[in-house]
C-alpha cells in the first residue's frame, strides 16, 4: 500500500472540480476563504498570486499554486488592481466553467481547481501542509509534474471524446504530482514530510495501512522498522506526532468510517477488517470516536 495514495484517498472527498479563466489585462480576481483546497496553474502568460496578509508572488506559465486550507487570495496582472470576485459561468463549447475578462492587454490563462478535504476528521498530513505551496516551472524539474500541467493544459485547449472523463482523474494527478513535489524539496523534518521519507518509520506506516486488522504491537511494528521498541517509539512519535497505537487506533476507525460509507459490508466484517475482533469492541470504539454507533453513522452518511 502506498502511504500517500491511500492518505490522499482518505482525504478527499466528493468530485474535484476544475474551472478555465481567459483574463486580458487590466484583470483582478478574488477568491474569498473557502472550504475547498484550490490549485491554479498559469497555462499561457502570465500574473500575480497575492495571499492575504502576504508578499505578491509572480507567476509565469507551468507555475502552480496550491493552497490546501482555502486561504484568501487574489490574482491579477499586477498588484494594486481592482478585484472582482471569481464567477466562471458554463461554456458551451467547453467541459469546464469558464471566465473571460476582455481587456485589451495581454491575456492570461489558467486553470483553477477545487478539491473537497474531509475537514470533519482531517488526516494529520493537512495539517503538516503550508498555507500556500508554489512550484516554479523549471527546467529539468518535477517532470511528472510537468507532464501533468501539460495534459490538462491539452484537453482544455482541444476538448475530444472523452475529455469529460479524463479531467477528473487528471486532476486528482495533478493534486498528487503537487504533493509529491513538494515533499521531495523539504529538508527531513518532523511532521509527515519527515514520516514519508524516514525509511523505519514509512515500513511501519505501511503495515498499518497495507493491514490494519493484525493484532500490531509496538515490539512488531519495530521489528518491521529494524530498530529496538524504544528507538522506534520515540522516533515514529517526532515524525507522526502521534504514538505509535494511538495513529493505528486513529487509521483503523478511520477506515471504517470509509467502508461505512462506501460500501454496503456487514459491521463484523468492517469490524474485522480493521482490527476489532467483535463487533461489540468496535461499535464501542467507533462510538467513543465518532459520538455514534456504526450504524447510525451509516445511515446518517
Amino acid at each position: 500500500m502506498d502511504v500517500l495514495s491511500d492518505v490522499l484517498a482518505v482525504m478527499r472527498t466528493g468530485r474535484p472540480e476544475a474551472t478555465r479563466s481567459s483574463t486580458g489585462a487590466p484583470w483582478g480576481v478574488r477568491f474569498p476563504p473557502a472550504e475547498s483546497a484550490g490549485a491554479h496553474v498559469v497555462l499561457r502568460g502570465g500574473c500575480w498570486f497575492l495571499p492575504a496578509g502576504g508578499d505578491p508572488v509572480p507567476l509565469g506559465v507551468g507555475d502552480v499554486v496550491f493552497t490546501p486550507h482555502g486561504n484568501a487570495h487574489a490574482l491579477a496582472d499586477r498588484p494594486g488592481r481592482t478585484l472582482v470576485d471569481y464567477c466562471p459561468e458554463p461554456n458551451e463549447e467547453s467541459p469546464v466553467e469558464e471566465m473571460r475578462i476582455d481587456g485589451s492587454g495581454v491575456v492570461t490563462e489558467l486553470l483553477c481547481a477545487m478539491y473537497t478535504f474531509d475537514r470533519a476528521r482531517p488526516h494529520p498530513l493537512l495539517a503538516d501542509l503550508p498555507p500556500v505551496i508554489h512550484l516554479p516551472a523549471r527546467l529539468g524539474r518535477h517532470a511528472s509534474l510537468r507532464g501533468a500541467v501539460e495534459l490538462l493544459g491539452a484537453e482544455l485547449d482541444e476538448p475530444r471524446a472523452g475529455t469529460a472523463a479524463a479531467l477528473p482523474a487528471l486532476i486528482d494527478m495533478l493534486l498528487l504530482y503537487v504533493l509529491r513535489a513538494w515533499f521531495e524539496e523539504q529538508a527531513p523534518a518532523a511532521g509527515w514530510v519527515g514520516a514519508l521519507n524516514d525509511p523505519a518509520v514509512s515500513v511501519a506506516l505501511r503495515a498499518m495501512h497495507r493491514h490494519p486488522e493484525r493484532p500490531w504491537t509496538v515490539e512488531s511494528l519495530a521489528d518491521r522498522a529494524g530498530l529496538s521498541r524504544a528507538a522506534f517509539a520515540r522516533r515514529f512519535t517526532a515524525t507522526v506526532r502521534q504514538p505509535p497505537l494511538a495513529y493505528l487506533t486513529w487509521w483503523r476507525l478511520t477506515t471504517a468510517a470509509r467502508l461505512l460509507r462506501e460500501s454496503d459490508a456487514p459491521l463484523r466484517t468492517v469490524a474485522a477488517r480493521c482490527g476489532y475482533g467483535s463487533e461489540f469492541a468496535f461499535a464501542k470504539a467507533f462510538k467513543r470516536e465518532f459520538g455514534v454507533a456504526p450504524g447510525q453513522y451509516r445511515r446518517e452518511g
